[in-house]
């Protein structure tokens, strides 16, 4: 029997397509979002779901579920904002206490959190802090990492933070996150010196003469990736000899390692929907 997943903050359901894709099981969701809503009700339909994690009542009226998951909002904690960071204070990353609410009631065996990597130095730690020991009252062990997507398949420099918490068991937690041997994909253990190496942002592929030409590795995909906004440097274009062009929703989606179409809503073409693409953009900068 497959494990069972609940989702929180699940936006347009990226860690529930890696956990199905590892044979489980998702059993609920809860997302605010319209339009994410939209796209998860094409893509799971007819499973328990709720809108708004503070009206849930109690963890335990969740669907039984094995291992709960939460991409908890990141805009008070992340980096990428030119202000002063609210942390846990802040009116979305806040929201963990409302799942931690939740989980105090239900304590399921597994727990997978993601955010940001500005978690960790949030308010000189003292937030990530409060992560840990929330988990560790409640039984879990806790291992955390933070692990960059360009070494997982897609051509995207994505830095994010994953928390694992095992009830009972800190060896497991720690099992999930950290392999005992280097795979193949890893740097050779030694090397002679040689010219100094090039930022992968600057290496691009395609025929300049021709075109398109791409960066081998794409800037963190952003939900503001649909339009101008000033840090063009931050930004990952697609250029011809006489042009140059934002990536399209697909290609944002092959760079967030999601099917082509995966944002269309149901009912919907791809041929339909270009007056979704703001939406789309968004919901893609804002998965997992």
């Amino acid at each position: 029997m497959s494990l069972g997943v609940a989702s929180f903050f699940a936006g347009i359901g990226g860690l529930d397509l890696g956990f199905q894709n590892a044979g489980m099981t998702v059993r609920f969701q809860c997302e605010i979002d319209d339009f994410a809503v939209s796209v998860l009700e094409r893509h799971w339909p007819g499973i328990a779901r709720s809108a708004d994690i503070r009206e849930v009542p109690d963890g335990k009226e969740v669907p039984e579920a094995e291992l709960w998951c939460a991409g908890f909002p990141c805009q008070d904690v992340s980096l990428a904002r030119a202000r002063q960071r609210a942390g846990l204070n802040g009116r979305h990353t806040s929201l963990f206490y409302d799942f931690a609410r939740l989980l105090g009631d239900a304590r399921p065996p597994l727990v997978v959190l993601e955010n940001v990597p500005g978690l960790l130095s949030s308010h000189g730690g003292r937030d990530f802090g409060i992560i840990l020991s929330t988990l560790a009252e409640f039984g879990y062990g806790v291992a955390w990492r933070v692990l960059d997507s360009q070494y997982f398949g897609v051509p995207q420099s994505r830095r994010r933070l994953y928390i694992v918490g095992y009830r009972g068991d800190p060896a497991g937690a720690a099992a999930v996150l950290f392999e005992p041997q280097r795979g193949t994909g890893d740097s050779a253990a030694g090397r002679s010196a040689g010219k100094k190496s090039v930022s992968p942002f600057k290496e691009v592929a395609g025929d300049p003469r021709v075109g398109p030409v791409v960066q081998k590795v794409g800037y963190c995909l952003a939900a503001t990736s649909g339009r101008h906004t000033g840090t063009d440097w931050s930004r990952t274009y697609v250029t011809y000899p006489d042009a140059v062009r934002r990536i399209t929703p697909m290609e944002a989606e092959r760079l967030q390692g999601f099917p082509d179409g995966w944002t269309v809503p149901r009912g919907k073409t791809p041929e339909a929907v270009a007056e979704l693409d703001s939406p789309r953009y968004a919901a893609l900068g804002n998965a997992v």
